[in-house]
């Protein structure tokens, strides 16, 4: 395990979380369990009043909790929308988040919203252009913004340097930090037939704040992003080699479809800290 450069930047690892679910509310609310924190979709809080905000203030009693947007648009090419970052700030005020974050993308074009995590080229131009972005919600939102990998399924022929090294350029020059979506580095790694061991070898993980792990849907010789299984066996690998390297970081399951009980999401989290704690005494062996 190499030694942080930047290891002053992050917030100490809460531990273990799972995302905050309509499914779950009840469940949270009626008595502690056995999570560390909760992840919330900020979208779905981001209104004057309601049901959600109630759960939601409920629940946030006894969780800490991080944000996580969907529709921030960051590599876009339309102006930051200032209206939905200050709404975003309201929420972060209301839930004093352990951190905020979004996704390293562009989700529409000339105000039409593809409702979708759109990949980027990895180009110095594109850094050039997204790095601005960030600084300016960050200045915006007072913290540092904690950024997504997405998954994809094309490339592009401009492309100048694989994503690992593209994140790496955008948080040095932005100077935000990372939510590695293991996940999504193994999709793409299928798809595009590049180990996901240099991903881990290239990004850099002293700025990782987050890690999300998952499920994916197989089609023929390529996966599909859907977050709607249990976590494959291929990303359990990944993540003890994640947790070999750095010593471990906030980890959490994300499931978006097909959400089983809780009790099925807190077993599956029970493997995560059995990997992590396995891996960290073969660290100190």
């Amino acid at each position: 395990m190499s030694t942080p450069r930047h290891a002053n930047l992050l917030q100490p690892s809460p531990g273990y979380g799972l995302g905050l679910r309509p499914q779950h509310y009840a469940d949270f609310a009626a008595s502690k369990r056995d999570v560390d924190w909760l992840e919330i979709i900020s979208e779905n809080f981001m209104v004057d009043g309601g049901k959600p905000l109630q759960w939601l203030d409920r629940i946030r009693a006894d969780y800490p909790m991080a944000m996580h947007g969907v529709t921030l648009s960051i590599g876009g090419t339309d102006p930051l929308d200032l209206d939905y970052l200050k709404r975003l700030k309201a929420l972060a005020a209301r839930v004093d988040p352990l951190w905020v974050s979004d996704h390293v993308c562009w989700g529409g074009h000339g105000g039409i919203h593809a409702h979708d995590l759109l990949p980027l080229p990895y180009t110095a131009e594109a850094v050039r252009h997204v790095a601005p972005r960030v600084r300016q919600v960050q200045d915006m939102l007072g913290r540092r913004l904690v950024l997504e990998n997405v998954s994809s399924y094309v490339v592009f022929r401009d492309d100048e340097m694989p994503e690992w090294a593209f994140l790496d350029a955008l948080c040095e020059e932005a100077d935000c930090l990372l939510l590695l979506d293991l996940n999504n580095i193994h999709v793409s790694a299928v798809n595009h037939g590049f180990d996901a061991l240099d991903f881990l070898g290239g990004v850099p993980l002293d700025r990782v704040q987050q890690v999300h792990l998952a499920g994916h849907t197989v089609r023929d010789d390529y996966l599909i992003d859907t977050h709607d299984a249990a976590v494959a066996d291929p990303l359990w690998a990944l993540y003890r080699e994640f947790v070999a390297r750095t010593g471990g970081r906030a980890t959490m399951i994300e499931r978006d479809d097909h959400i089983p009980p809780l009790e099925d999401l807190e077993a599956e989290l029970g493997i995560a800290r059995r990997i992590g704690a396995d891996a960290l005494k073969a660290l100190a062996a």
